[in-house]
């Protein structure tokens, strides 16, 4: 059972962790405070690569389970994807409320966000064909 699980992560942690590294660099250095709209193609890209991750687990995940019929595993993976892109508004919102951040910059900018995902997610999962 564990076999899909590390052939996934080798397979495809690299997507969201590559973004996520990008994130934690342009924090530390300030990106985006000087650029405050490289915020956009973050939430983007973040948005395809939990969607490719996702969809190699799906995937991978059909060696024990069994096979999952495609338009259920692009829907799955494309609401998993829904599903961290709420999670991580949380995550920037608890940081503001906590710290003080300053990530959130009100309502319109957490929709913004999440648009922005969903956006990635929906333009990889059209693009991403089945092996």
């Amino acid at each position: 059972m564990t076999d899909w699980i590390l052939v996934t992560v080798r397979e495809s942690a690299w997507a969201p962790l590559s973004v996520i590294g990008f994130y934690l660099v342009g924090l530390l250095f300030g990106w985006f405070d000087l650029h405050p709209s490289l915020d956009i193609p973050t939430h983007f890209f973040g948005g395809v690569a939990i969607t490719y991750f996702f969809r190699s687990a799906i995937r991978n995940s059909q060696a024990f389970l069994g096979e999952i019929p495609f338009p259920i595993q692009v829907i799955f993976a494309f609401t998993c994807t829904g599903t961290v892109i709420i999670f991580w508004e949380f995550y920037e919102n608890i940081l503001d409320f906590l710290f003080q951040a300053h990530n959130v910059l009100g309502l319109f900018d957490t929709l913004k966000d999440m648009f922005n995902g969903l956006l990635g997610a929906l333009v990889l999962t059209i693009f991403y064909r089945r092996r």
